[in-house]
């Protein structure tokens, strides 16, 4: 029997922040892997995930890495900095730093790392061409950390031209919505070698004739990201992880 023990730590790309269910729970892809893994295997797996939408990448690896290491997991993905991203201050080398230091305690503690990088938003947001840069920056600086260990399982989502469509995006443009949660979870299990669930690739696209333009998506996204910025507030503030403990995934859910 494998025994798979999966933890996920992150911001609001591995908490799910885009892919809201009808009763107001948060999936995203990190469930979506855990629940397509579990499929693969026909066997049930552990899965955790301790990530918080709004963290900054060092933050991540400060207050997620050794509690997600204390759970004795075999397999810990991690993904940050699209937040850091958006600070024009930001160093990407630094950012990049932390995807070292991830990578070094799993190496002392014995765990496979999945490595994700983000999708690209920059087609539907503001400042596309600066954003575009710097996550081709961040991508590049991250790589070579990693270039020569084949070891590193690796789900790369930000050249996806087709994820980088509006069809795969919420309403904010900056985060997935179902659709492309699914994708990137498509992605994560192929690179683990696992079967993937028909139709994950590309889900059917929504009706986007709710879809928000001009003035009206600024009052409704952008002014609250800024103010979120002017007043040193995190979207995550007082949150808890989903699951911040084991919970088991049968092959039938």
């Amino acid at each position: 029997m494998t025994d798979v023990r999966f933890v996920a730590i992150g911001d609001s790309f591995t908490e799910g922040v885009g892919d809201e269910l009808e009763d107001g729970r948060t999936r995203g892809w990190a469930d979506l892997t855990a629940l397509g893994w579990a499929r693969s295997l026909g066997t049930p797996i552990q899965y955790a995930n301790l990530a918080i939408r709004g963290k900054l990448a060092w933050p991540v690896v400060a207050e997620q890495l050794e509690p997600a290491l204390a759970l004795k997991p075999t397999h810990l993905s991690f993904n940050g900095g699209g937040n850091d991203m958006l600070r024009p201050r930001t160093e990407i080398e630094h950012i990049a730093d932390a995807f070292s230091r991830v990578l070094r305690r799993c190496d002392e503690e014995g765990v496979t790392l999945l490595l994700l990088s983000g999708a690209n938003p920059s087609a539907g947001l503001p400042l596309a061409k600066l954003i575009q840069r710097r996550g081709d920056e961040l991508s590049d600086a991250v790589l070579r950390r990693v270039e020569d260990r084949p070891d590193v399982v690796r789900a790369l989502n930000w050249p996806d031209r087709e994820l980088a469509r509006p069809g795969y995006w919420a309403q904010d443009r900056l985060h997935m919505n179902a659709r492309g949660h699914h994708r990137v979870a498509a992605r994560v299990l192929e690179a683990l070698g696992e079967s993937v669930p028909e139709g994950w690739w590309s889900l059917p696209e929504n009706d986007s004739s709710d879809r928000l333009d001009g003035l009206a998506y600024y009052r409704a996204h952008v002014v609250p990201w800024v103010k979120r910025r002017v007043t040193r507030t995190s979207s995550g503030d007082g949150r808890k992880p989903k699951f911040g403990d084991w919970v088991t995934i049968e092959p039938g859910e």
